[in-house]
C-alpha cells in the first residue's frame, strides 16, 4: 500500500527531470526522434512530445513513421492546440524545452512572444521561467527576418542550435552525424556524463 503523503509526493514529483521535445516544419525531422530515442535509452527523463501539423508532413514523408510509431517513443504526448496542457504553465516543473527541427514560423512566433499555440506557449514559458530553450533552426539560406529572429531569442536566453555536421570525428554514415549533434544537445542540459566525446586536440601543429 502506497502511503505516501500528498507532501511528499509532490516533492518526488517535482524532483522528476523532464524535457519538453517539439518537432516542426523544417526539413530534419530525424533530429526529434533521435532526441527522443536517445533520451529513452538514457533513462531518468520524462519527456512531453509536441508535433506541428507541418511536422507530422515531414515525419511522414522522411521517415515514413506513423502517429503511433512516434507516440510510443515519448512519456506523454500534447495535442498543438491544447493550451491548457501541463507545459503551458510555469508552475509545472521541467529542464526546458528543445525544438528539433525548429522552422521559421516557430522561430518568428518565439522571437515574438505569440504563444500561438503550444509549441509557441510552451518556449514562451521556458523562457521565461529562466530555463533552457534550444532552437535546431533549419533554413538556408537566411533572410534578415530569420536573423533578426534568432538575434531576439538569443538575448532572451535561447541557445540557436543548427544542426550543422561535425567532420572532425571522421563520421561514417548520416546515422552517425545526426546522433553527434543530438548528443551535443543533450549534453547542455547536464543530464549526466556527457553523451559526445571531448575534443582531443590536434597534434602535429606548428611549435
Amino acid at each position: 500500500m502506497n502511503t505516501a503523503s500528498p507532501a511528499s509526493t509532490a516533492i518526488a514529483q517535482s524532483a522528476q527531470r523532464r524535457l519538453v521535445i517539439a518537432i516542426t516544419g523544417a526539413t530534419g525531422s530525424i533530429y526529434g526522434v533521435r532526441m527522443l530515442d536517445m533520451l529513452r535509452k538514457l533513462g531518468g527523463v520524462e519527456t512531453h512530445l509536441l508535433v506541428s501539423p507541418a511536422g507530422w508532413l515531414n515525419i511522414q514523408h522522411e521517415l515514413q513513421l506513423t502517429k503511433d510509431d512516434l507516440h510510443a517513443r515519448a512519456d506523454v504526448v500534447h495535442s498543438v492546440r491544447d493550451v491548457g496542457a501541463t507545459i503551458a504553465s510555469g508552475s509545472f516543473a521541467t529542464d526546458g524545452m528543445i525544438v528539433a527541427p525548429c522552422s521559421m514560423k516557430t522561430l518568428a512566433s518565439v522571437a515574438h512572444g505569440l504563444s500561438d499555440n503550444l509549441i509557441a506557449r510552451a518556449a514562451d514559458v521556458t523562457l521565461k521561467e529562466r530555463r533552457r530553450l534550444v532552437l535546431l533552426v533549419r533554413e538556408t539560406p537566411l533572410n534578415l527576418a530569420h536573423l533578426r529572429n534568432m538575434t531576439a531569442v538569443t538575448e532572451m536566453g535561447g541557445v540557436i542550435f543548427p544542426p550543422l555536421p561535425a567532420f572532425y570525428n571522421q563520421p561514417a554514415s548520416i546515422d552517425e552525424m545526426v546522433d553527434h549533434t543530438v548528443a551535443r544537445v543533450l549534453d547542455l542540459f547536464a543530464l549526466g556524463p556527457a553523451l559526445s566525446p571531448a575534443w582531443p586536440g590536434l597534434r602535429g601543429g606548428d611549435e
